[in-house]
């Protein structure tokens, strides 16, 4: 068993293993081409043997810049955010810029704090994916003076910039979609009543109003999951048993559903199409496929943190509002065109 350390090795342990001064130490860690090349293996070795890890605290106290980005997610179990994650980071990671992820459960209050506590550690810049934040966040973004952006979403008026997509229109043109394949009695299943839910909604309400149908809702304040599907599927039947058609605010709510419709030998797509929202890898594994959105989450994630780390750079932002756009994944709950 390896014995426990003393103490939390130092700079100064580092130098004094080496043979040298506490400055070449401290240059090295800087920049590791600063110093000569039989310095810098010696330094590395001897680094590695003691686990010295270096401390942040005298940039961040001396106002240099802390090299990490603060991202907040609604949610740690949801692959939507997974995905974003993922774009981020194969951006930050590259430039040096290390992440500090935080959850705040979809409430503004929580975020709040959760923004105060990131502001405390002197994060460079911010991620954030909501786009309705309470007043006193706004205050405390607005006094870091620090780079945001806010994704998934494209709001009206970002706090400084934006990367995301239309997510009522997108709701519009899938729900178009469906009544093009014959359904007219298509039910809306809503989760959490969050902003997206509500973009959502509203394209969907859009979409029946314009072809002279009549909308109905059917929601839950729960989190989205298989199982909160099967029990919206098992509510709408039970008030609209003429329904043909159901549009989810996401795959998890549609999976659900399905699985609904499937074990009451409920055919899908000839009874019920169902249509989901962000195309994730299990609607496609299923049978029948599922229809949805492709929502390009990665991506999304990918053009934040460049248009973060671009403006930490004092380059120009020519573009601070991007729209990634999104697709139709026209799976096989969805029907053929009549």
């Amino acid at each position: 068993m390896t014995a426990k350390p003393k103490h939390r090795p130092t700079l100064n342990d580092v130098a004094k293993k080496v043979g040298v001064t506490k400055m070449t130490v401290s240059r090295y860690l800087r920049d590791p081409n600063s110093v000569a090349e039989a310095t810098r293996e010696k330094i590395a070795v001897v680094v590695d043997e003691l686990g010295y890890v270096a401390s942040r605290a005298p940039d961040i106290l001396s106002n240099r810049n802390s090299k990490a980005i603060g991202i907040l997610l609604p949610s740690l179990s949801n692959q939507v955010f997974a995905s974003l994650l993922q774009g981020i980071e194969s951006v930050t990671k590259a430039e040096g810029y290390q992440t500090l992820i935080t959850h705040y459960g979809y409430s503004a209050e929580e975020e709040e704090e959760k923004i105060a506590s990131l502001l405390s550690y002197h994060v460079d810049g911010l991620i954030l994916t909501e786009s309705i934040h309470s007043e006193r966040s706004h205050k405390m973004i607005n006094a870091a003076a620090i780079p945001v952006v806010e994704t998934i979403d494209l709001p009206e008026n970002p706090i400084d910039m934006a990367v995301g997509l239309d997510h009522k229109q997108a709701a519009f043109d899938l729900v178009s979609k469906m009544i093009e394949y014959g359904r007219r009695h298509i039910v809306y299943f809503a989760a959490r009543l969050d902003r997206r839910t509500q973009l959502r909604s509203e394209g969907y309400l859009q979409a029946m109003e314009a072809n002279g149908l009549t909308p109905q809702i059917v929601s839950t304040q729960e989190h989205s999951s298989f199982t909160q599907g099967r029990e919206l599927m098992r509510q709408a039947l039970e008030q609209f048993p003429e329904l043909d058609g159901v549009f989810c605010t996401n795959d998890d709510l549609a999976i659900g559903a399905m699985m609904h419709c499937q074990e009451h030998h409920i055919d899908i797509p000839n009874r019920v199409a169902i249509a989901g929202y962000n195309a994730l890898d299990i609607g496609k594994a299923i049978s029948p496929t599922l229809a949805s959105v492709n929502t390009p989450r990665e991506e999304i994630g990918a053009a934040a943190a460049t248009l973060l780390l671009k403006k930490l750079s004092g380059k120009k932002v020519t573009k601070p509002i991007q729209d990634i756009g999104y697709s139709l994944y026209l799976g096989e709950s969805l029907g053929k065109p009549v």
